[in-house]
């Protein structure tokens, strides 16, 4: 259950971890809004599994370590969904 809820708020935290993950890559990335969003969710997912790992998530208060783990996650989904696009268009 655990899983299936970190899920769920991984996707939601997309809405905002995606466009961030857009502001910390240099250049344009020619993704849609619903490409963001679902890449700021995987990275999220993926950032808060490696916070977990490594400790992280059991700290009292914000987890500000944890945003930034997921924030970086993000921004190499976003930005590996937007070379994968950007390849796509020039075939």
């Amino acid at each position: 259950m655990y899983w299936v809820w970190m899920l769920i708020v991984s996707l939601i935290a997309g809405i905002i971890f995606g466009p961030l993950a857009r502001l910390v890559l240099p250049g344009k990335q020619n993704i849609s809004l619903g490409w963001t969003i679902l890449g700021g969710g995987i990275g999220a997912f993926i950032g808060g599994l490696i916070a977990k790992l490594l400790g992280v998530k059991d700290t009292p208060g914000p987890d500000w370590i944890q945003y930034l783990i997921q924030i970086i996650c993000a921004a190499i989904v976003v930005a590996i969904i937007s070379a994968r696009n950007s390849r796509t268009k020039a075939a």
